[in-house]
């Protein structure tokens, strides 16, 4: 297994743009306050807490005072408050180093977001996909003009928990409240969140092989005790207690290593898990290459239904 220290490994990162989606608490804001060290010329975020952005800001602002850090509210589950902040970063912006979809939400309650899809497939899917694609043209100039432009999607093991179809396509319209699922019980709220992380590994693999110049890979950043954890009851989170733990410290460390480790050392479209390891796929729907391609045109066939709307 590859070691990794952010402090040793993590490159002078001078010059580079970050975008890193639910910088706020947990993952996202590990992964800010830890590239922050290594002297980017700009670090973007986005979340829902401005109170917390604020708070991020002034701290960045002693521990490292010479990058700039904006902040940018989106709530990623809506898709015109996700084409909202992307327009606010390409009137900011000239170059797109890494962008990290970092927001996510885990094993809530059926809901719907406000575009009508499952909730954890908007927010953990949908709205990045969204995202991305409205930021394409910047991440291509910036791969074309400095040879390196990555896209980092966090997925997670709890993919092994999707329906047996990977992604239900028929029922994305709908909270999913009857989704089947394994233990725990109630298992529909893994199942829909197993969904929404298969269909992020995928959307890795279909954007590597669509648009190549750009690097692509989807990582697990490990089993950590983030505020993911705040709403979950104790039989919800049965599952996770019988698998190893990453400290709460190292848990953005995956991610930070992919966005920074030598572009020769990641493979285009693959899956990692911490720190480092191409990742075993487990189940059939995440080794699916017709899926990944279904899901790649359903995707785009939702995203111009809004984009003429």
């Amino acid at each position: 297994m590859p070691s990794f220290a952010p402090d040793r490994d993590i490159p002078s990162l001078a010059g580079k743009v970050i975008l890193v989606t639910g910088g706020t608490a947990g993952l996202g804001l590990g992964s800010i306050t830890e590239l922050s060290k290594h002297s980017p010329a700009h670090i973007f975020f986005t979340g829902r807490n401005r109170k917390s952005a604020d708070s991020l800001i002034a701290k960045l602002g002693n521990s490292a005072p010479d990058v700039k850090i904006t902040f940018i509210p989106c709530d990623i589950s809506s898709l015109n408050s996700v084409g909202e902040a992307a327009a606010a970063f390409t009137a900011q912006a000239e170059r797109l180093d890494i962008l990290m979809s970092n927001a996510g939400i885990m094993a809530v309650d059926p809901n719907l977001s406000v575009d009508h899809y499952e909730i954890q497939f908007a927010t953990n899917y949908l709205g990045h996909t969204l995202l991305v694609r409205r930021l394409l043209p910047l991440l291509e100039r910036t791969a074309e003009q400095y040879g390196d432009a990555r896209i980092i999607n966090l997925t997670s093991t709890a993919y092994g928990q999707a329906p047996s179809n990977g992604v239900d396509f028929a029922t994305l319209k709908t909270n999913q409240a009857s989704l089947g699922g394994m233990i725990p019980v109630p298992g529909g709220k893994w199942s829909r969140y197993g969904q929404s992380k298969v269909a992020q590994m995928l959307y890795s693999q279909e954007l590597a092989k669509r648009h190549p110049a750009l690097t692509s890979v989807s990582v697990h950043p490990g089993v950590i005790q983030t505020a993911l954890f705040d709403h979950v009851d104790f039989f919800t989170k049965l599952p996770t207690m019988f698998f190893k733990k990453t400290p709460l410290e190292q848990g953005h460390w995956q991610q930070c290593w992919a966005a920074t480790c030598p572009k020769d050392g990641l493979k285009n479209g693959e899956y990692y898990e911490p720190v480092g390891v191409v990742g075993h796929r487990t189940t059939r729907a995440s080794k699916d290459t017709q899926l990944a391609a279904r899901l790649w045109e359903w995707t785009e066939k939702e995203l111009d239904a809004f984009e003429r709307k």
